[in-house]
């Protein structure tokens, strides 16, 4: 009897044991209080990357702020960046407020990912969950080591939720809250579930599947049917609103303004160059390469490599305008600089770890956008300064009065009387630079070819008020 008892004992002891090992970190409530249910829902119906991510850390911690007892997401996405969505389904886990998901309409790949994150997930008729295979910009499949990371994700978020203990008469089932098995089958088609997935390809629920094998947990039209279903009579809703800063991003980073703003740049640094010292333009050069960047930098795209690399080109620019006579070397690497760092602030440098072909597809895009912008910005702006110049506004304020030769005026410093004459190159004739002759310092153009610094010319003619020289060999 007393063997019989220990062994009763023993078994009760076990139960326990397994019920806390395998029981789900459940933040499930019975909402029957009197207290009115302070519910806080935010959206997640666009490409999961940095904005998503960004809206729900702060749609959590603004949930958190004003004290709510439950959190809703709407889900309409087809997915996204597996690493926002990683950062957002670890967020989900570790949150201490329950979190639900209604499924609006699809919860594809990243979508996926994040839902079975949630405590409970309900679906509106017709949505699905699942296709969760890791793919490129082009929609194909990335190579195994990204499957792998993404079957772990999978299985890991639903063993997270541990398992639920079923009592039906006298029998008592554990299983799986959501089974890891199949979470692993909307990642990889090669994971047989007999009646589950056994045709070879990745899993996608439909909504009635989707309730059969326990990944979701009611049907609901809207979110008003969701609340219902969780027995929450008395309850008070807060929506996320965005911010300005949120709409001005959202502005900033379309393509059409972004091109715009690359035109506002090269106007502004074309027009400084025309007319040095009016600071207008460079102003608005600058301040459309902050509107530019900014946004793209919030977003997660711009590196500070790639901004780096702007500014290096404009520096470069610069040197090559102001003080390297000519156009050589460093103009045409500043000018490249300027071309790749805004091109590649346009989109994920992660894009780099695809196949080389796709990348250069995106690319190439990016660099078409930024060089269209270019050359429409230059050509306006050559344009604008020939109108400008001939406007009957700009001719009333130039001063008309005629300064004649006759009366001693020169429009340059007459160098004839040089022509013949001995020097020294100050600077690289390509084929202008500086020399000296005659203890003066002159600009020159070389007969022939570039002539380096240092070397001795002779002064051969003077035309349109331009000395040109020859390397005295």
């Amino acid at each position: 009897m007393k063997k019989q008892y220990l062994r009763l004992l023993f078994m009760l002891l076990t139960i326990s044991i397994l019920n806390t090992a395998f029981a789900k970190p459940n933040r499930d409530k019975i909402w029957k209080s009197t207290n009115k249910v302070l519910i806080y829902t935010f959206d997640i119906n666009k490409e999961i990357g940095p904005a998503i991510w960004r809206i729900t850390n702060q749609s959590f911690a603004e949930a958190k702020k004003i004290n709510a007892d439950l959190i809703i997401i709407r889900m309409n996405t087809y997915g996204g960046a597996v690493d926002a969505a990683d950062s957002i389904r670890t967020l989900i886990l570790n949150s201490h407020i329950p979190v639900y998901v209604f499924i609006d309409n699809n919860a594809a790949s990243a979508g996926a990912l994040i839902s079975i994150a949630a405590d409970r997930i309900y679906m509106r008729g017709g949505a699905s969950i699942g296709a969760a295979t890791v793919v490129n910009q082009t929609g194909e499949a990335m190579p195994d080591k990204y499957q792998s990371f993404m079957r772990s994700m999978m299985r890991s978020t639903c063993e997270a939720h541990g398992k639920d203990t079923i009592i039906t008469g006298n029998d008592t089932i554990i299983r799986w809250h959501r089974d890891p098995k199949i979470a692993e089958a909307m990642v990889d088609p090669r994971t047989y579930i007999p009646g589950v997935n056994d045709s070879g390809k990745v899993l996608t629920f439909t909504t009635e599947e989707a309730m059969k094998h326990y990944f979701c947990e009611g049907k609901a039209n809207t979110l008003k049917e969701v609340i219902q279903q969780t027995n929450i009579t008395n309850y008070q809703i807060r929506e996320y609103k965005h911010t300005t800063l949120e709409k001005m991003i959202g502005f900033l980073v379309n393509p059409v303004i972004q091109g715009f703003l690359i035109m506002i740049i090269v106007a502004g640094i074309y027009f400084e160059m025309q007319s040095p010292g009016m600071f207008f333009p460079i102003g608005a050069a600058i301040l459309a390469a902050i509107l530019y960047f900014a946004p793209l930098y919030l977003e997660g795209l711009a590196q500070h490599w790639e901004m780096i690399l702007f500014v290096i080109g404009l520096i470069l620019i610069g040197l090559e305008v102001f003080v390297i006579p000519g156009f050589g070397i460093t103009g045409i690497t500043g000018i490249s600089f300027v071309v790749i760092g805004l091109s590649l602030s346009m989109f994920d440098s992660k894009l780099f770890d695809l196949e080389l072909g796709k990348a250069l597809t995106v690319l190439f895009r990016s660099l078409f956008i930024v060089i269209t912008s270019i050359i429409i910005s230059l050509v306006t702006s050559i344009y604008l300064s020939q109108k400008l110049i001939t406007s009957s506004y700009i001719q009333g304020m130039a001063l008309n009065a005629e300064q004649k030769s006759t009366d001693g005026y020169k429009s340059f410093d007459d160098k004839s009387e040089l022509v013949g004459m001995l020097g020294v190159t100050l600077s690289i004739l390509r084929p202008s630079g500086k020399i000296e002759v005659n203890n003066k310092v002159c600009d020159a153009f070389s007969e022939l070819g570039f002539i380096e610094a240092g070397e001795n010319i002779s002064i051969t003619r003077y035309e349109s008020g331009q000395l040109y020289v020859k390397k005295i060999t």
